[in-house]
């Protein structure tokens, strides 16, 4: 069997053994619902309340996507800045570190307070997605050869010329590399002010479900919910994942070494 192959069938394997182990301790300890479901409970919760569950699935993606997409291009542009002004960057750079390092389970409550729902949301999502986007797009961009700058440079190109032409596509092994983690950073930002906004009596998303099966001991609900999250997230990972080999898969090393 291939190496491919294996990595397909090894975790199917290991995932079948877990949840045949979870059935069995549900049935052989007889287990009721509101203490663990067993697996085929909470896949007949999964369908029976799909209405509900997929609507707070569309709810938490858009806010996840939208948290993405605003770190991204913050984190991008602000790490070109960066690179152009040592002043700037340090500057503002502390004060990156600190906004990441306080966490967000901390600043939600906050943000809630202040802010609309949405905003709120929105906001958590893109303060645990921003600092990977840029600590990442900023070492990309600072690891450029610099003899290759060098000799740009003795050839006369400007500033703009040599970031375009060389420190861009140089460091965007880098980049995608911190866009793959922003995109799971960005669905645990989202499910974080979910879960605080559900705690104000407040939300739709699909973490605000959780919570509120929570109170109401609906426990198979809130496993069909934390199901449809973990699916999300390996997605968003998957996907991130494709985007960079494609991106790559035709001249850097790492993912031509995936291709042989």
């Amino acid at each position: 069997m291939s190496e491919r192959a294996l990595r397909i069938v090894l975790p199917a394997i290991v995932l079948a053994l877990v949840v045949m182990a979870w059935d069995l301790v549900v049935r052989i300890g007889a287990l009721p619902p509101y203490i663990l479901p067993g697996p085929g409970l909470v896949l007949s919760t999964l369908i029976s309340d799909w209405e509900i569950l997929s609507g707070s699935l569309a709810v938490t993606l858009l806010t996840t996507f939208e948290g993405f997409l605003l770190a991204a291009i913050g984190g991008i542009a602000l790490a070109v800045t960066f690179n152009q002004s040592r002043l700037i960057e340090y500057s503002l750079y502390p004060y990156a570190v600190i906004l990441q390092v306080t966490p967000v389970v901390a600043i939600a409550p906050l943000l809630l307070i202040y802010l609309p729902q949405h905003a709120a949301v929105l906001a958590c999502a893109w303060i645990v997605a921003f600092f990977p986007v840029l600590a990442n797009t900023t070492l990309g961009l600072s690891s450029v050869d610099h003899n290759l700058a060098a000799l740009f440079q003795l050839y006369g190109a400007s500033r703009a010329q040599i970031l375009w032409n060389l420190k861009l596509p140089a460091a965007l092994p880098h980049i995608l590399a911190g866009l793959r983690i922003a995109g799971g950073l960005a669905l645990i930002g989202a499910v974080v002010a979910e879960i605080a906004a559900g705690s104000a009596g407040a939300g739709s998303g699909l973490a605000y479900r959780i919570a509120e099966s929570g109170y109401r001991l609906n426990i198979p609900r809130m496993f069909a919910a934390l199901l449809l999250l973990s699916i999300a997230g390996i997605v968003i990972f998957f996907a991130l994942s494709a985007f960079n080999h494609l991106a790559l898969r035709h001249w850097h090393e790492s993912a031509v070494k995936q291709e042989r």
